[in-house]
Formats: structure tokens, sequence, C-alpha cells
């Protein structure tokens, strides 16, 4: 049975847009119970990772209800968090008004909106700039970011490269990039388990909670499709990047791609 929100060969922002717009109200929730709470954990490695210093300039695309984004806001750095998805900023903005960091909401349409200083207007340290756009168009400068982040994100794009390339042309030289995403186990037995969780009992958080299955039996049938992390890692190392590494989390179901953007 082919997902709804997932039909290979047909245009993809339509669809993964309606699931998001679905998923919006329940998405942390959501998260919290297939992932036992861990996904917290993982986010707060990602942060560390990242080393985002106060004054610097962060970028996290497929921001979606601004975990990341406030996370790194705490240290002082201007973080811009963008996304595709109305519901999924709405949420942001709603959890921004008890955040301990201060926040800017905009909407932008791909390349159309003026930019001409490629921060959307907003550069106060410890502030979250909140963007709607496409993270395959980013209304952005060249070399403009410190540090570009994105989680669970990647594997929704039409074109995960083109994902990845966006990501490395708004990096300044020296800049990190991290992806944090479902993964694919390197063990056999351990990858066919995890599968067996993703197609019999993750579809019952959205069956319950947003009354169709099909919302989270949607994670298996993108991952089907998706190079995860070893696939994330061979495209950086074609993309001016160095330092490419990967942090595997449970044997590889989840995973974070680093790299670092080349130096001029």
């Amino acid at each position: 049975m082919v997902n709804k929100f997932y039909v290979p060969g047909e245009p993809r922002a339509t669809r993964v847009h309606d699931l998001f717009t679905t998923i919006a109200p329940r998405y942390d929730l959501i998260n919290d119970l297939q992932s036992f709470c861990m996904h917290r954990y993982w986010k707060r490695r990602l942060v560390q990772l990242a080393r985002v210093k106060s004054g610097e300039r962060a970028l996290d695309l497929c921001c979606g209800t601004g975990d990341l984004a406030f996370a790194m806001a705490r240290g002082g750095a201007m973080i811009t968090g963008l996304d595709f998805s109305a519901s999924m900023l709405a949420v942001a903005r709603q959890r921004s008004r008890t955040s301990q960091v201060r926040n800017h909401t905009s909407a932008i349409q791909g390349r159309k909106q003026n930019l001409e200083t490629g921060t959307c207007g907003f550069g106060s340290p410890g502030a979250v700039s909140f963007v709607r756009g496409d993270a395959l168009h980013l209304p952005f400068r060249d070399s403009h970011f410190e540090v570009v982040t994105m989680s669970y994100g990647l594997r929704n794009l039409a074109n995960f490269q083109g994902g990845l390339t966006e990501m490395v042309r708004v990096a300044r030289p020296g800049g990190r990039l991290l992806v944090l995403d479902f993964g694919k186990p390197d063990n056999a037995l351990w990858r066919g388990l995890y599968f067996t969780y993703l197609k019999w009992c993750v579809p019952w958080f959205g069956r319950i909670f947003c009354g169709d299955s099909e919302t989270y039996s949607y994670i298996l049938e993108s991952l089907k499709n998706y190079p995860a992390q070893n696939g994330v890692a061979a495209a950086l190392a074609e993309m001016n990047c160095e330092r490419i590494r990967i942090v595997k989390f449970l044997g590889g179901m989840m995973s974070i791609n680093y790299a670092e953007k080349r130096g001029l």
C-alpha cells in the first residue's frame, strides 16, 4: 500500500506540507512518545557539536517547532529558523512566548523578497528569527552563517543533494554543518527490528493523536528512499566539505552528520 504522503515520482512539497499541517499540534508530544524522549538528548548532542558561540549567526533549516533554534540561541547566538510549514511555525511562535530568548517572526516566499542583508532584518544576540521559506531555495546570501543545522528535514526534501548544496552555499568558510535524522543501522538484524518498529508501532501514534496512521507510517516510507547517514556523508565529501564525521545513536537508528565547509 502506497503512503499518501509519500508517492515516489510525484512532486513531494505539497504532500509533505499537508503532512506537517496535520501533525503540527501534536508534533512535540508524539516525538517524546515515539522516541521515549530520547530525541531531546540527540538534539542536545547536536547543539554541543555545533559549538555555537555568542554573536555567531546560525541557521536552523526545517526548524519545525523551534527546538534547536531556541537551544542554540540560549548561548547568545543570532538564530534564524526556517520552515515551509506555517502550522509548524505557529507552534514555534507560541512556544517563544514562554522561551527565555527573544523572538522575531517573518514570512518570506522563496527569493521573491528583497533581502539586502541576508538576515531577514534581525541581528540581536540571543534572538530567534522565524522565517517561512524553502530549504531548496534559501533566501540568504552566500557564506553568511557560521553554523547551519537541519533536524528531521533532509529526508523530507524532494532532492536531498539540493538541500545539502544550499546548506554549504550559505555557510561561511570553516562553518559547521550538522544534520540529525533517522538512520539505517549497518547490522541487518538490528535494522530489521528497527524497521519493524517503524512499520507496526509508530503508525499508532498517528492514528491515536492525528486520526490518521499514514502521518507516521510515512517515516518508514521516506527512510527507505533516503541514503541515510552514509549517503549524506558521501555527498558532503563531494561538496567542498572536510572534517566529515558520523555520530550514531542506538546502533545507527539515529545519526548526526557533521562537516565543515573548507576555508578559502
